[in-house]
């Protein structure tokens, strides 16, 4: 066995990166009023039921149909889009949909488990509406199957390095957060005594729709 040396400074690896994992965030708590109270309106019927004791979380249906979010809306599926674009994917010809956007609204010890979003998911996404101190982090877990299995002992798990396992951010109100949809994520427990409420969403692409140019007036109905 050779006792390891330094390596000579006239040797110098050239680090290249590839299959990078992307969290994108923004703080746009101009989209707050208005979508809070979409969310306050459809929170008012799922609240008449019962807590889950192990899962104490409420969840709205769709949202994405509302009107009164259209901004919010071609924002966030704008902004996916040039996600996918800067990324290197060919989004020519298509169009980001929404396959889902709901509330949730997560209790004291409420928690996600790690998952990932399909049915041709290709950004998801987190819009914070409230967000108590000691509330729910958000965390992202490597998505390489292999490294978690064998990973050596970070040497500091509070700094994010090429080590690192997962990474958790810290919500606040207004922040808006985009990732790819195969990114596992979750989020811990809530030890607030208040709950956590958020938007949560998933674009996928479809064709777009054709523009038809018309020579002549299209006929009236009358």
């Amino acid at each position: 066995m050779c006792a390891a040396t330094e390596t000579p400074k006239q040797d110098i690896l050239n680090a290249n990166i590839y299959f990078p994992t992307m969290v994108y965030t923004i703080e746009k708590p101009e989209f707050l009023e208005a979508v809070n109270k979409v969310a306050e309106e459809a929170l008012v019927e799922v609240r008449k039921n019962a807590l889950n004791e192990i899962y104490p979380v409420h969840m709205t249906g769709n949202l994405y149909d509302k009107p009164e979010i259209i901004p919010f809306q071609y924002y966030v599926g704008g902004t996916a889009a040039n996600i996918l674009k800067e990324q290197g994917y060919n989004t020519e010809g298509f169009d980001t949909y929404f396959s889902e956007m709901w509330c949730q609204e997560h209790f004291k010890h409420s928690a996600m488990d790690q998952h990932v979003h399909g049915a041709g998911s290709q950004i998801v996404g987190f819009y914070f509406l409230e967000a108590p101190e000691d509330c729910s982090k958000v965390i992202f877990h490597d998505p390489r199957a292999g490294k978690p299995l064998i990973s050596w002992a970070e040497t500091d798990m509070t700094q994010a390095t090429a080590a690192s396992n997962m990474i958790n951010f810290t919500p606040k109100a207004g922040l808006l957060m985009f990732t790819n949809a195969w990114l596992p994520h979750s989020f811990s427990r809530n030890t607030s005594d208040k709950p956590i409420k958020f938007i949560h969403f998933n674009l996928g692409l479809r064709p777009a729709a054709p523009v038809f140019a018309c020579a002549t007036p299209a006929a009236e109905i009358v």
